[in-house]
């Protein structure tokens, strides 16, 4: 297994629609293997292949706090969705940043594992935040696509004053 690169904010690339997956062959297992261990190393609870710049309907989560409720959704769609939630979100495509954004409270999703099996699975609270932040990732969006053009543009200014400190 390796970890791989994620993609920060701006970068145009996080502004890809994924392709749905159709070969669940040793390369998707492989890819998964690595997002697994590229989502535990950087301390996130999901992660989206459009964020390694890789551009199919795939994720993976674990809101456990013992990270040991592994999951993986491939060609994932919610089918049903209900209530409402706002929760503080980052990500760790755009690290440091933390904003409220509102959220199905519930819902249920249809995907297919690793080795293209059909489920369904019905997620509430933080599971139900983290699924549908990363099927965002999946469409080009961001969370901070849910604030003003004001926020955004701080956000970015301080992302990119993060990046010259780190620099020098």
């Amino acid at each position: 297994m390796s970890q791989l690169n994620i993609l920060e904010f701006p970068d145009p690339r996080l502004r890809t629609v994924a392709e749905p997956v159709v070969s669940f062959d040793e390369p998707l297992e492989i890819l998964v293997n690595n997002m697994r261990e590229t989502m535990y190393q950087a301390n996130g609870i999901g992660l989206a292949a459009t964020q390694v710049n890789v551009h199919s309907r795939l994720l993976v989560m674990d809101v456990s706090s013992e990270q040991d409720d592994f999951m993986v959704f491939i060609n994932p769609e919610i089918i049903a969705r209900e209530g409402q939630q706002v929760h503080e979100e980052g990500c760790l495509s755009v690290p440091g940043i933390y904003a409220n954004v509102k959220r199905a409270e519930q819902l249920t999703v249809r995907a297919q594992d690793v080795t293209g099996e059909t489920f369904e699975k019905d997620l509430t609270g933080l599971a139900a935040v983290c699924l549908q932040h990363e099927m965002d990732h999946l469409q080009g969006k961001l969370f901070v696509d849910y604030l003003s053009p004001l926020k955004r543009a701080m956000v970015k200014k301080k992302l990119e004053k993060q990046r010259r400190q780190e620099v020098s």
